[in-house]
Formats: structure tokens, sequence, C-alpha cells
């Protein structure tokens, strides 16, 4: 998974913004058309979206729209549209912060940062009896401590992240194994199984990891 998805069709302004995040460490890839930034999205992710709304073929309110659909990701529109009803679209369609341009590159970068340590500097997540230690990636099933591998741990904690919203099984595959993966979707649920088992969930009538059948599974 990459760590920033830029879209933006000024190349100029995408190119200087990509420098300036990958000096700040970050990982991050720039596209030019809504179209390609969802088909990108759904095949590696992305922990945020800087989003234009002026794009040459689908608008940015769309792709916000395709990808509020998908994940919770955080995406931050930047835009010179500055209109109040363009701003409360974007927010209606999922958008955590609307930035006008032009913008101060240092504002954006902090607001990015910001955005980055609330959301992904949480070492411990829990739901339903399921606790999770992202630093040491230790787990715990109804207090007992569960030895889950890397990629079931990896599989439960973006449930878990997402709890409550159903995933489907590709963008699942892609998040966890990459779509360049030589493994097969099988492999998916081969580990939701196992995760079933430890979870003590009967595959049949399930209480926390839940299949949604011909799209995915959900963690409620």
């Amino acid at each position: 998974m990459i760590d920033i998805l830029i879209v933006e069709d000024d190349r100029e302004l995408a190119e200087l913004l990509t420098d300036f995040l990958r000096d700040e460490g970050y990982t991050v890839s720039a596209v030019d058309s809504g179209e390609r930034a969802v088909q990108l999205f759904e095949k590696y992710g992305a922990k945020l979206v800087v989003l234009d709304i002026g794009l040459p073929d689908l608008n940015g309110f769309a792709v916000c729209s395709k990808l509020r659909e998908k994940a919770d990701t955080p995406i931050l529109i930047v835009s010179a549209r500055t209109d109040k009803e363009d701003k409360l679209n974007g927010f209606d369609l999922g958008a955590d912060d609307y930035i006008e341009k032009p913008y101060d590159i240092d504002i954006l970068i902090a607001k990015i940062k910001g955005i980055f340590k609330r959301r992904y500097q949480k070492n411990i997540i829990s739901a339903n009896g399921v606790t999770l230690n992202l630093a040491d990636k230790t787990a715990e099933i109804d207090g007992k401590p569960t030895e889950l591998p890397s990629k079931e741990f990896d599989l439960l904690a973006l449930l878990i992240e997402n709890q409550g919203k159903v995933l489907k099984k590709d963008y699942l595959f892609n998040m966890i194994w990459g779509s360049d993966s030589d493994s097969e979707q099988q492999t998916l649920h081969v580990h939701i199984n196992r995760l079933r088992q430890k979870l003590g969930d009967d595959p049949k009538n399930a209480k926390r990891l839940l299949t949604v059948w011909g799209v995915g599974y959900k963690f409620v």
C-alpha cells in the first residue's frame, strides 16, 4: 500500500507536491485522471488521497464517491473551486478536508501530517472482544492471547479498522497480498476460515466476521 495518492492533472503541481512529500518520507504515486485514480486505488490502496476536482475525465466529486464506496481512507480535496456549494458537496461525499487553491504547501503538508498522526499512529485497535497491538502484532481474543500469522493479523486489522463496512474480496486481496501477488483469491477464503476458527465463529452463523454473499466480508 502506498502512503499518498495524488490525483492532479496539473503535472507541474503534482510533481512539486510529490517531491515535497517524498522528502518528508512518504511513498507517493501521482495520476492525472479520475479513472486512473480509481484503478490504482483498487489495485494498491492508499493511506491518504489528495484529490483535485477539475479532472479531464471523471471529476473529483465522482472519484470521492467511488473511493468512499470502497474504504474509509482519508480524502483531502484541493481545488480552485471555492464556492460554498462545492465545499459542502465534497464533505457530503465523504471528504475529510477541503483546501482552496492556490495553497501554501507548508500548510498542506502540515494537514497531511496531522491526518497521518490522528489516523495511523494508534497502536491499539479493539472491537467486539478482539484487541490488536499494531506495534508488535500481538492479539487477544476474548481476553486470551492468540497467535496470528502476519497475513491473518493484517487481514483482521483491516477488517476491524473498517468495522461495520463491507469490504470487497478484490479490495481485501489487493490490500493484503497485492495485485501482483502470485497467490490466488482462494488464499483469502482460506485465511478468512482460519480467522473464524480463532474467533470462535461458526461460518453458518458468524457473530463477528460475516460473509456478504457475492460481495465480500465485514467485521461487526
